[in-house]
């Protein structure tokens, strides 16, 4: 199994409790976990992709192997990208993706 598979099996394991929420996509050249058709969390070249609330983005850049999400030259809004390094226990994989969750949360509510 790849690096890539097994963060994608890890995101599987671990958005289990959201199951009925969420849905898989290829996108971003990597595996995607939507909640409820928005965007939160997923894997490319080895890295975790996670869409952050604009509140949060400053605390969670300032996070250990975290950078902006950048695929154009110019940073994403509200998205991160975490090296493996930053997600090698549960309960950090867990963190990014709670942060998903909630910025998909919020992109419904409003």
């Amino acid at each position: 199994m790849s690096h890539s598979e097994e963060i994608v099996r890890r995101l599987k394991v671990a958005t289990l409790p959201w199951i009925s929420h969420i849905t898989e996509k290829k996108m971003f050249g990597g595996h995607c976990m939507l909640f409820k058709g928005k965007m939160c969390v997923g894997e490319t070249k080895e890295r975790l992709m996670v869409r952050v609330k604009p509140e949060k983005m400053e605390e969670t850049l300032a996070l250990p192997h975290v950078t902006p999400m950048d695929f154009t030259g110019k940073p994403m809004k509200e998205s991160v990208f975490v090296a493996k390094e930053g997600f090698k226990t549960e309960a950090q994989l867990q963190h990014f993706i709670e942060l998903g969750i909630a910025h998909a949360e919020w992109k419904l509510s409003q």
